[in-house]
This record gives C-alpha cells, sequence and structure tokens, in this order.
C-alpha cells in the first residue's frame, strides 16, 4: 500500500478536490458551502459525472496559501470519511496533479491521459 501524501503549504494558490458518490452527494454540498462561507473562498459547481482527471463526482474549492493553514485542518476533522484531493495551481496541470497532489482520507487513481501532449 502506497503512503498518502499530507498536503503542505508550499504554493501560492490551490484546488481542493472533494470527491464523493450518490450517497454522500447532501454531505458532500454542504461542507463545500460551508468551506466557502467560513474561509471566504470560490467553491465550483458540484459535478455529478466525472470531470477531467477525477474518477469519483467532485466539487473544487479554490484557494490560497494564506487559507492553508486554517481550511485543511477544517476539511480534515469535517470531512466525514471523505476523499479529498488538494493539489498546487502551479500551471503545470501534470505535475499539479502527480508531484503536487496531496490527500486527506484515501487515495484515488486520476486518470492523467487528459494530460498527455
Amino acid at each position: 500500500m502506497k503512503k498518502t501524501k499530507r498536503p503542505v503549504n508550499s504554493h501560492n494558490a490551490y484546488h481542493a478536490h472533494v470527491y464523493f458518490e450518490k450517497e454522500t452527494l447532501d454531505f458532500a454540498s454542504s461542507l463545500c458551502k460551508e468551506a466557502g462561507e467560513r474561509f471566504n473562498l470560490k467553491v465550483g459547481r458540484i459535478h455529478k459525472k466525472l470531470v477531467g482527471p477525477h474518477p469519483k463526482w467532485s466539487c473544487q474549492i479554490t484557494f490560497g496559501s494564506k487559507d492553508f493553514d486554517k481550511l485543511i485542518p477544517w476539511l480534515e476533522e469535517n470531512r466525514n470519511g471523505l476523499t479529498i484531493l488538494v493539489h498546487a495551481l502551479s500551471g503545470n496541470d501534470l505535475e499539479d496533479h502527480t508531484l503536487y497532489a496531496y490527500w486527506l482520507g484515501e487515495s484515488v487513481e486520476l486518470d492523467l491521459s487528459i494530460f498527455a501532449k
């Protein structure tokens, strides 16, 4: 079993992708909404389909390094078993989703083929 990389605050900007299924849709929606309101962050749409490299339904939260140290522990404490991908926004999508990808909960395999040139 591979070791899950824990989030580290070493970039200027990030996305957190909250993964969920039909059974956890309501909880995930409220978690993302609360994170947006509590930390004054931009929260994307609730995707009830696969989007980009994500192998599960997801919702994206955009945040910066100044929010990291408050948001990440809050997400960890309140995720209730959901998996959350946290990745840097460095300008290199492949590196962001591999080298700079961190996890709250169990890591899942991303579809990196969309980044192939």
